[in-house]
């Protein structure tokens, strides 16, 4: 039986998803994607994985969601500032079909769960650029979890069969009954090393190995536990395991805020540092190290609109 699976945002995370469950058997691949010219290369070239893997999947790509049959299952991995948009232009497609987020941060599923009526909480460490259109590199590779999202939840089984599309594909997928462990394990390893990437200019790698960044990061992880602690999250991998991974592994991988940042894109320090500092707050966790990096993030993005000074007006 043939799997119908649209994802939405079909960037480098997306792109990564699409290609791969179109490489496994019995899987028809949709993808939303606002780019056209990214849509057309597709369509005429199919989708292009290249680095850890290389791959020309065949997807059928879309830039508006009407063009895109009912579908199956539904994977988000648009940037979390644009969820409410895609996910309200895409619930269409999704109204007998289970929605997976897999994208950073935290409150992505509270935002999909207003759209669709079963979501899946899904966290990813694979890590990957768009190079081109319809080209992605595939930087680094990685574990995904699933699980279903508890306010309005897909059924296990549902879960399950999402999973094994993935890893039938080339995608290491793992269901778990409760996936919150897996995304807070990802939330607090991103907050410790983009936002510090992004303000530094340097690689996932470079956080990781720099002595003089280590205090920081390490005190960011440190609030990032604490307040996954209060609301009964436990850790099966410490997040300073995964930098010691992605700096054996992924070394040059540029974050996404740090790609953000260099291209004058909004990053998406509010779900990842500013969901930290925001549970934090909720929970009376003080979170002072994850507050500075929203403020000095914000505080780049703000300059991006500032007036210029005028050299020849000050004192």
């Amino acid at each position: 039986m043939t799997r119908r699976v649209c994802v939405v945002g079909c960037g480098a995370i997306g792109g990564l998803f699409a290609a791969h469950l179109a490489a496994g058997p019995d899987v028809e691949v949709w993808a939303l994607d606002a780019s056209t010219e990214h849509v057309d290369a597709i369509n005429a070239h199919g989708l292009r994985i290249t680095g850890r893997a290389e791959l020309t999947a065949r997807v059928h790509a879309r830039t508006d969601a009407a063009s895109i049959p009912p579908c199956e299952f539904g994977i988000v991995a648009t940037k979390s500032s644009i969820t409410e948009a895609a996910i309200s232009a895409a619930a269409g497609i999704f109204v007998d079909g289970s929605v997976a987020s897999v994208q950073n941060g935290v409150g992505n599923e509270e935002i999909i769960a207003r759209h669709v009526s079963r979501v899946i909480r899904g966290s990813t460490l694979v890590a990957g650029a768009v190079t081109g259109s319809g080209v992605i590199r595939f930087d680094a590779p990685g574990d995904t979890w699933l699980g279903p999202f508890e306010p309005r939840p897909t059924p296990m089984q549902d879960v399950e069969l999402l999973a094994q599309l993935l890893s039938q594909g080339g995608m290491p997928t793992h269901a778990n009954a409760d996936s919150r462990s897996a995304q807070w394990i990802k939330l607090v390893f991103n907050a410790a090393t983009n936002a510090v990437g992004a303000i530094t200019g340097l690689t996932i790698g470079q956080v990781g190995s720099n002595d003089s960044l280590r205090p920081l990061v390490t005190g960011l992880i440190a609030e990032g536990q604490a307040v996954a602690r209060v609301q009964g999250i436990s850790f099966g991998t410490e997040p300073q395991e995964m930098i010691a991974d992605a700096v054996q592994n992924a070394f040059w991988h540029r974050a996404s805020m740090l790609q953000d940042v260099a291209d004058r894109r909004r990053t998406e320090v509010d779900v990842l540092n500013g969901g930290i500092s925001a549970a934090g707050r909720e929970y009376d966790v003080p979170t002072p190290l994850n507050d500075a990096m929203v403020s000095l993030i914000q505080g780049i993005e703000s300059s991006w609109n500032a007036a210029p000074v005028d050299a020849g007006t000050h004192g």
